[in-house]
């Protein structure tokens, strides 16, 4: 899409339908995801409690995406197809999903820790998560997009890890990808104001090393340029005067894990 597209408040209420199924689809998920499970298993989950909700998933058939899930492992950053590839003890996995609910489209993603991880992993795990609820407290009218990516970059900075800078978060909720992207790097007061109406989707993407990444043959998945671990963390806001409106929480995800 060429330019943003303001929602109404109504239109607004209807994409946070959309995005309580899916907030749902992933607190469902993190009841099962465990080591011994294929990524493929959680695709089918997906798709059926999609289905079960009166929606259908939004990524299935996207541009030719032939899933209805992106299932991202250890150093896969995002867009990884669903397999028969065996969950292990101490695999980050990154779930990224998306729902059409009565034609409003809602996007997010959240990456497990499965099992005993390494330091370095929860501490991956623990900085990406931060820097993504440090990128929402500036998602609201008059600051810009600018403010967003430098929260989430001054967040990150001192851990060393590497910032992925060929993918961006974006606009949502009428189309699955709409203007404007939200970079995880930039300068606060720079880039495209943040207006009443939008929504955005804000998704850190962050690896343990470097933040170059590699583009595999199968035309979608990318996964980090040295092998290290990736994580990411999606969640939509909705850009009201004053304070975040996220209109998609992680609180079904956080209770089923035992987390506040």
């Amino acid at each position: 899409m060429s330019k943003v597209i303001y929602k109404t408040a109504e239109q607004i209420e209807q994409v946070r339908a959309s995005a309580d199924v899916l907030s749902h689809l992933l607190g469902e998920i993190a009841k099962v995801i465990r080591p011994g499970i294929t990524t493929l298993s959680l695709d089918k989950l997906a798709y059926e409690f999609i289905h079960d909700h009166g929606a259908t998933p939004a990524f299935l058939n996207y541009q030719g995406f032939p899933f209805s899930l992106c299932i991202s492992v250890n150093d896969q950053v995002v867009h990884g197809f669903p397999s028969d590839y065996v969950i292990q003890e101490g695999d980050l996995v990154s779930v990224d999903g998306g729902v059409n609910l009565n034609g409003y489209i809602s996007d997010s993603a959240y990456t497990f820790g499965i099992g005993e991880i390494s330091e370095e992993a929860q501490l991956l795990l623990d900085v990406t998560q931060a820097s993504l609820q440090k990128g929402i407290e500036q998602a609201v009218a008059g600051k810009r997009v600018g403010d967003i990516s430098a929260a989430v970059q001054d967040h990150v900075t001192p851990y060393n890890f590497g910032i992925v800078r060929e993918l961006v978060g974006h606009g949502v909720g009428i189309h699955l990808h709409e203007k404007p992207e939200v970079p995880n790097y930039g300068k606060r007061g720079s880039g495209p104001k943040l207006e009443q109406g939008m929504i955005i989707c804000i998704e850190p993407m962050i690896n343990a090393g470097r933040g170059g990444v590699k583009f595999w043959d199968d035309g979608w998945t990318v996964s980090t340029i040295d092998g290290k671990l990736s994580a990411h963390f999606e969640q939509m806001v909705s850009i009201q005067k004053g304070q975040p409106d996220i209109l998609l929480s992680f609180e079904h995800v956080e209770k089923v894990l035992g987390k506040k």
